[in-house]
């Protein structure tokens, strides 16, 4: 599965890794609500995705601070 091959490369990256991927992410997800707003996003469903992947990256911060 995507999300589990998601997740093991993400438990494999340091914390600093991980807080330059979330600020990416969020940066992505500005970025595609703002071309949701102006109506020029195709696929839609990229939104849910990232939003996901924020959520994910997360929670790996929150055990590797917890560990």
């Amino acid at each position: 599965m995507k999300s589990s091959k998601y997740l093991d490369e993400l438990k494999a990256k340091s914390e600093a890794e991980l807080a330059e991927e979330l600020v990416s992410a969020k940066k992505e997800l500005f970025n595609l609500r703002f071309q949701n707003a102006t109506n020029q996003l195709d696929n839609t469903a990229r939104i849910k995705e990232v939003r996901r992947n924020i959520a994910r990256i997360q929670t790996v911060i929150t055990e590797k601070a917890r560990a």
